[in-house]
């Protein structure tokens, strides 16, 4: 099986689990979170559910012993009507005090839960896959309604103990009234297969709307703002948006009016039960008056009870079983890419790092990010990597980080193999600055510091990384110097430049001192040839010259298009066509008078 096969055959990943066991496993999130509280909301809701139930019972009884002329009946069922309805409202309020409480912690717990997960999954995979973002979409959406899921299942069984009770009142009645509660099931029925239609036809379009918001954004926000007026592109931005939008909004438009239908006739199918059922023990049977008035209020709240909790079935279906499914799929999502990690990082590279038959494409892609990978990395040496744009350099540093997981082959780091050690435990020792950076608009210190999280308040060594990047221009600029507010959206808050930004990326990169791996992907792009060279001229030669600042073995990688900075290093990796095509040093290279002296003289060329 090809790699492209073997990416595209199905996996355990790429289907939501089950219901029932996501559901159980999101109630048990909440009460590890918050047990006591779960408890007591559940207590006090099952409590609010009695009064409000026996109100038609109490109603029975006034009638009854004001037609009898039995006073003392009528006092008990006056003040148990009294009763009742003081109690309803003191456990409503005390319930819902205790939900609300209850929901506010276990809401902080799930969103830290759901955050930690998608920022912890050991390859960015579930990033890039269009299945798994529409997934992911949609659960973000739902995160912050999940806490509900607990005071809707509180709720729902808080309606069906009313339901039970009615159900009883009414067959004291007579016994064929207790027919109207299987009556009622073409509503519930209705009800929890509705949201699942409703909630597929959104996710089959979940990508049309992820387009209309990014053209949404695009549209409005600042940083697309000047190249969106210059091109003249507003209205066409909207146009595709709304079009985007009623790629969407149709087929969920469809669904929902199917589904209503099908609703309006369970509910006419119970309707027209209710009414059936009063008439029979009007006519049909020697009832007292009071047991008449019991099943018009037993039976008018059975239809409000049977609304509610069909209701709430339909949250319950619509999001926390739909919500806890996608929950319960990240989670072993982002356990599976842990499995077989069970080893910790080397302290240091004795052999280096080691690339045998590595192949890799990109989800969805028809071809290979890289083709049957062969290389050595050796411990101590700086390895330049050179190619088109495409060629799969910036894969290889990706996979090397493990972003990704190879398709076939493996990487062997001093021996072992890169999936047997742990996933963060690597990370740790790797250090690097990547040619497509995020701007992190801290305070300067907090922005290069955030490269080595444990020393980020270390002003010794955040004051190194600049040094070592050739930064210190940009932070003597700054108002406060490291203490200067990034980022003109925030109070005193500066503007940079995108080459200053780049340069405070590298010194974020050069915070960890000892790493196993530093990955240097362009982080130079928007520096000027002899800035490159300077910088890294003075950084491999502290490599090379064994001033202690690689004893560990360090593999340094370096991906650069200018021919100036990558000739200085130890060994230069040619990749084409998602292959390796030439490796060796700039002399040998030259030598060779292959691919990488054809582009070298051509880059010579241009500057001559």
């Amino acid at each position: 099986m090809s790699s492209t096969d073997a990416r595209s055959a199905p996996s355990r990943h790429d289907e939501l689990p089950a219901a029932l066991p996501s559901m159980w496993r999101a109630l048990k999130r909440g009460y590890d979170a918050e047990p006591r509280l779960l408890v007591i909301a559940f207590a006090l809701s099952l409590l609010a559910a009695l009064p409000d139930a026996l109100m038609a019972l109490w109603l029975m009884l006034l009638a009854d012993g004001l037609l009898d002329g039995a006073p003392t009946l009528v006092a008990f069922a006056a003040g148990g009507l009294a009763v009742s309805a003081a109690l309803t409202w003191v456990l409503r309020v005390v319930s819902d005090r205790t939900q609300r409480r209850f929901r506010d912690r276990v809401t902080i717990a799930l969103e830290s839960h759901v955050a930690t997960l998608q920022a912890s999954v050991a390859t960015v995979e579930h990033h890039e896959r269009p299945d798994y973002l529409d997934r992911l979409a949609v659960l973000r959406d739902q995160v912050f309604v999940l806490d509900h899921m607990y005071m809707s299942l509180f709720t729902t069984c808080g309606w069906l103990l009313r339901l039970v009770v009615t159900i009883g009142l009414l067959a004291s009645v007579h016994p064929a009234l207790a027919l109207l509660a299987p009556l009622a099931l073409p509503t519930v029925l209705a009800s929890t297969w509705r949201p699942a239609v409703e909630r597929a036809a959104e996710e089959a379009g979940a990508q049309a709307q992820r387009l209309a918001r990014h053209l949404f954004d695009v549209a409005t926000t600042a940083p697309p703002g000047k190249e969106v007026r210059v091109a003249g592109i507003q209205s066409r931005l909207a146009h595709e948006r709304r079009a985007a939008w009623q790629r969407w909004y149709g087929p969920v438009s469809a669904a929902r009016w199917g589904t209503a239908a099908w609703h309006t006739v369970g509910w006419a199918v119970f309707g027209v039960a209710f009414v059936g059922a009063v008439t029979f023990v009007a006519f049909g049977t020697d009832a007292s008056p009071g047991a008449v008035l019991l099943v018009l209020a037993a039976g008018s709240r059975l239809s409000a009870y049977i609304g509610a909790a069909v209701g709430e079935i339909g949250f319950l279906r619509g999001i926390w079983m739909d919500g806890s499914k996608r929950l319960a799929w990240l989670e072993d999502y982002a356990a599976a890419k842990t499995e077989h990690a069970d080893l910790s990082a080397p302290p240091a590279l004795r052999q280096g790092i080691e690339l045998q038959g590595v192949t890799f494409t990109y989800p969805g892609a028809e071809q290979p990010a890289l083709r049957d990978v062969n290389l050595v990395l050796p411990a101590g040496s700086v390895v330049a990597l050179v190619g088109e744009n495409g060629a799969g350099k910036t894969t290889l540093v990706k996979i090397l980080c493990k972003m990704y997981e190879p398709d076939a082959g493996r990487i062997l780091v001093d021996g072992v193999d890169l999936r047997r050690l742990k996933a963060e435990d690597w990370r740790t020792r790797l250090a690097g600055a990547f040619q497509d950076f995020f701007r992190f608009e801290f305070r300067a210190r907090e922005t290069v510091g955030l490269g080595d999280v444990p020393r980020l308040d270390d002003g010794a060594a955040v004051e190194s990384a600049v040094a070592r990047a050739g930064a210190d221009d940009v932070v003597d600029g700054l108002t406060k110097g490291l203490e200067t507010q990034l980022g003109p959206n925030w109070p005193q808050g500066v503007e940079v430049s995108f080459g200053q930004w780049q340069k405070l990326s590298l010194a974020r990169g050069f915070m960890r001192d000892a790493p196993l791996l530093l990955a240097l992907d362009e982080p130079t792009a928007a520096l000027d040839a002899e800035t490159e060279h300077a910088l890294f001229e003075r950084y491999a030669g502290a490599v090379r010259g064994g001033h202690g600042d690689a004893p560990n073995g360090r593999v340094t990688l370096l991906i650069s298009h200018r021919f100036s900075t990558v000739r200085m290093a130890d060994l230069i990796v040619v990749v084409d066509g998602a292959r390796v095509v030439e490796c060796g040093s700039h002399e040998a290279l030259m030598a060779a008078q292959g691919q990488y002296a054809e582009l070298y003289g051509i880059q010579a060329a241009a500057y001559r």
